[in-house]
């Protein structure tokens, strides 16, 4: 009977541990169930401000099919994130997947940032794009004289943006645009991919922009701004596809970009004749180093023409040139008014060029017939040391304006070789003065030798400017989602 007992409590005690260890299992099988459910996106990356709230475009309706319109998740998403905007700032984060979209804008205090898996294809429906009135400074659109559709990614009166990515890709789908050019049949100037308007404090990096309409990236009446690491690629006969334009901004820092393009790879621009002279925004302050640039018509680096506001104080150092029209171009005009000055460009090395050196004080495109007779630009100080080119057709074209020449030109220790089938006259030099030290072939009588002793002359500054003195930090992003 004691016995019966006992194995019957005996077996209770078994039952209860069997279905506690039951319920264990099951518990830690949905655990496990439940963490192979979720995905967890954690990453770092360098900028010049750290956010305390984030979020994904998947929160706001965003579906990544390559089909469906992101443009309203995206205005969704950030208007949202404004609310943070005293708060420690937000970032919207595009995780992988082919997010079509129109334009959209953005905010102060934000960043925004690009799964490396992660493409946004702009949208070629032509209602997804505002038109906004011509820039003050250029007095109208440069494809047509009306107004202009907002880039993809605008931004106007901000201060502290990011716009950023584990190397995420923007792709412009730019071929419809440019067949409506080429027809003539726009009745505003194409968009461009990224453009930041009167601001302050912008980053710009580690991206990949594809196919862009017109313009790559376009900062105007800005200040502090940083592109670095992007790719940018077009074909080499698209229409107007520059890679990185500053116009009328002060203290930018453009490094570590490789461009492919159809049009100048750097164009540095301030304002278009009248309109230009009368808004009176210079481009100064300007760093460019480590470029790597293709573009068989046109320049690696160029100075106009849209230069009306002035442009002074540019530091390229660094730059490799493959396949290009030209390594530095001067684009001016009489008209222009405005000016050039403080040019410095060094360590620079040209593969298979037309042109090493273009300046031209005869570029006619004007945005009107208004322009100032009288309003003749000055280009002056214009400095380059310590290059050296290969296969190239002509060492330089330098033509000033007559009544007023270019300069303070100071070439030196630079060696072009020419290609087999090269102009026989490697140097042409109109309305030019300067000098020059140790540069082969033999320059023009304009620029005189200075011998040997003289082969540092040409100046490169030895002070840091102000942009190069950003700290960056280091950045986190962390967010669970199911799947």
């Amino acid at each position: 009977m004691e016995l019966s007992i006992f194995m019957r409590s005996h077996m209770r005690a078994q039952v209860i541990r069997l279905v506690i260890a039951l319920v264990l299992l099951l518990n830690t099988l949905n655990v496990a169930e439940s963490r192979r459910g979720r995905i967890l996106e954690s990453f770092e990356y360098s900028a010049i401000s750290c956010r305390a709230h984030s979020a994904s475009l998947t929160e706001f309706g965003g579906v990544g099919d390559g089909t469906t319109s992101n443009t309203k998740a995206f205005q969704d998403a950030i208007n949202h994130l404004s609310q943070y905007a005293s708060d420690g700032g937000a970032q919207l984060f595009v995780p992988a997947g082919k997010w079509l979209t129109g334009s959209f804008s953005l905010i102060s205090h934000f960043t925004l940032y690009l799964h490396k898996e992660a493409v946004l294809l702009a949208s070629q429906d032509t209602k997804e794009w505002p038109v906004l009135k011509p820039l003050p400074s250029y007095g109208r659109g440069r494809d047509a004289a009306a107004g202009r559709f907002t880039s993809l990614i605008f931004g106007t009166n901000l201060t502290d943006v990011v716009v950023t990515g584990e190397n995420g890709t923007i792709d412009g789908q730019g071929s419809f645009w440019w067949q409506q050019f080429h027809k003539g049949k726009l009745k505003f100037t194409r968009p461009y991919l990224i453009e930041i308007m009167f601001s302050d404090n912008i980053q710009i990096s580690n991206l990949t922009l594809l196919n862009s309409p017109s313009w790559n990236v376009h900062p105007v009446y800005s200040s502090n701004i940083l592109v670095q690491g992007i790719t940018i690629i077009a074909p080499v006969t698209s229409p107007n596809t520059d890679g990185i334009n500053p116009d009328s901004c002060t203290n930018t820092r453009i490094e570590d970009c490789y461009i492919v393009s159809g049009d100048d790879c750097v164009a540095v621009k301030s304002g278009w004749d009248e309109y230009g002279i009368a808004f009176g925004w210079p481009t100064k302050q300007l760093v460019i180093r480590r470029l790597t640039c293709v573009s068989p018509y046109s320049a690696v680096i160029a100075l106009g023409s849209e230069m009306s506001g002035g442009i002074q104080d540019v530091r390229a150092e660094d730059i490799v040139a493959v396949h290009t029209e030209s390594g530095v171009r001067i684009k001016t005009a009489v008209g222009r008014g405005g000016y050039v000055r403080d040019i410095y460009v060094r360590r620079m090395a040209m593969h298979t060029m037309k042109w090493a050196f273009w300046m031209t004080g005869n570029y006619k495109a004007h945005a009107d017939s208004h322009w100032d007779p009288n309003a003749v630009p000055e280009i002056k100080g214009i400095n380059y040391r310590d290059m050296v080119a290969e296969n190239v057709s002509m060492a330089a074209r330098l033509e000033g304006i007559s009544g007023d020449p270019f300069t303070g030109i100071c070439i030196s220790n630079v060696t072009i070789g020419m290609a087999a089938k090269a102009k026989k006259q490697p140097w042409t030099c109109t309305d030019v003065a300067g000098i020059t030290s140790g540069v082969t072939p033999q320059p023009c009588n304009l620029l005189p030798d200075q011998g040997s002793e003289k082969i540092t002359a040409c100046d490169f500054p030895a002070d840091d400017l102000p942009i190069d003195s950003v700290e960056f930090k280091r950045c986190s992003y962390r967010m669970s989602h199911s799947v």
